[in-house]
């Protein structure tokens, strides 16, 4: 009865999560068309939070009906002479004084510039958040002090302090934080290090843990180690017996097991140690060389030893900066993934659906704040490159109909409006039960 219980509610937090995320990518998208309708004089009936039978409204003083319907996955902005929520087909019949206030109507570039400020509403979102980390968690400083010292398990002494600049780690001289990392492939696999460090202007040697032990720095939803239940700062202290003390070891032993489960211990700050088993997923990643390989993961990162650097905040140009590159990332790493697997360089169970999102959702939301805040980032940016997918009942779709337009001096006719719009209807279900099927019986 206890696991039934636990079992529901892990089930209703992870729909929970899945709706505020997708209300808040949703209305950041619907309302990126309407304020850019409204500036280009396209007049908008209505702008619904959710579909089906209406739970609240309010009119404004332009006429718009806002309102929060029954349904909570998705939204819509209806504008005037619409034929339904989606802006698909030819339009409803208006008062021929109104014409220029509808979107079949309005100018070319008005049309253009509505239905493209949708997507464009979501790379903003993107970008803002993950500007704004870079402002509020900043930026690793450049002069390699220590920030903050975290706990560590009882084995591994660790006697940095908070403001000791790093000089050197085993006898290896350090210039930046890159040359911390990269003294791992010189120091000895152990869980202690030598530091000689500058404290209070003075240089003296410490007892530290080593550059890159295996602590999880963090945890990709959707993973093995998600599953498990695995979080931010957790350290593997062994695996089937054999101690580890460095991250590269995890890697190793996650490879070596070609999908076996594995038995790790866990050691976790304020809590007994941790015993739990996952297997590793085979998953496609981009090659060193070009292409894709194939690699056992079991979705955590590291890197973080148990110090972090001394931070400085991002100013708004180089945050604004760092979130359009971070952005621009996920669009470019959607592109060539789909691309792989229409192309068969990868397989077709990458595609996930509905479920592997909203688990995922809830597992990134059960992490914290700041990572359900960075997931709707990564959300977000993704949506906004999918509904540029030049896919009939999508923007993208609209958008080739403009640029057709444009072209030839006259929009397809309403038969191939209709058809294609049908079409794009049908791939895009097509799609969804795709991802669907993928859910439930891929691996």
């Amino acid at each position: 009865m206890t696991d039934l219980i636990l079992g529901a509610g892990n089930t209703l937090w992870t729909l929970a999560s899945f709706v505020v995320a997708l209300a808040i990518i949703v209305t950041v998208h619907e309302y990126g068309h309407y304020i850019v309708g409204r500036w280009s004089g396209i007049r908008a009936e209505v702008f619904s939070v959710g579909f089906g039978p209406r739970l609240a409204s309010r009119v404004d003083k332009r006429g718009t009906v806002w309102q929060i319907a029954a349904l909570p996955l998705g939204g819509y902005v209806r504008f005037l002479g619409d034929e339904n929520a989606a802006s698909a087909g030819v339009g409803r019949t208006v008062d021929p004084a109104l014409r220029r206030q509808t979107l079949q109507g309005a100018p070319l570039w008005a049309r253009f510039s509505t239905l493209l400020a949708g997507p464009v509403f979501n790379f903003i979102l993107s970008i803002l958040i993950f500007g704004g980390f870079a402002i509020f968690q900043g930026l690793p400083s450049p002069d390699l002090k220590v920030g903050q010292v975290a706990d560590a398990p009882p084995a591994i002494v660790n006697q940095l302090q908070a403001g000791d600049k790093l000089l050197a780690v085993g006898g290896i001289e350090l210039e930046n934080w890159g040359d911390v990392g990269r003294a791992v492939q010189d120091l000895p696999i152990a869980a202690q290090q030598d530091w000689r460090v500058e404290r209070d202007g003075q240089q003296m040697t410490v007892a530290g843990p080593d550059p890159m032990p295996a602590r999880v720095s963090g945890v990709a939803p959707g993973s093995a180690a998600a599953d498990a239940g695995l979080r931010e700062g957790d350290v593997v202290t062994a695996i089937a017996g054999t101690p580890v003390t460095r991250f590269t070891q995890l890697r190793d032993a996650v490879e070596a097991t070609e999908g076996q489960p594995l038995v790790m211990d866990i050691w976790r700050a304020g809590s007994d140690p941790i015993q739990v088993t996952l297997r590793p997923k085979l998953s496609d990643l981009p090659a060193a060389e070009g292409g894709y390989e194939q690699r056992w993961l079991i979705g955590v990162t590291g890197g973080n030893s148990f110090f972090s650097p001394e931070t400085r905040r991002a100013g708004p140009v180089e945050a604004i900066g760092l979130g359009i590159a971070q952005t621009w990332g996920i669009i470019i790493s959607s592109l060539t993934g789909m691309w792989a697997m229409i192309s068969g360089q990868i397989g077709s169970c990458n595609l996930g659906g509905a479920i592997s999102i909203a688990e995922s959702t809830g597992q990134a939301a059960s992490a914290g704040g700041a990572n359900f805040l960075w997931w709707i980032a990564v959300l977000s940016a993704a949506i906004g490159f999918l509904n540029l997918l030049p896919i009939p009942v999508l923007d993208g779709g609209h958008l080739v109909f403009y640029v057709y337009e444009a072209l030839r001096g006259r929009p397809p006719s309403d038969r191939a409006l209709n058809l294609l719009t049908t079409i794009g209807m049908v791939m895009v279900l097509g799609l969804m039960i795709f991802g669907l099927t993928n859910d439930l019986f891929c691996p």
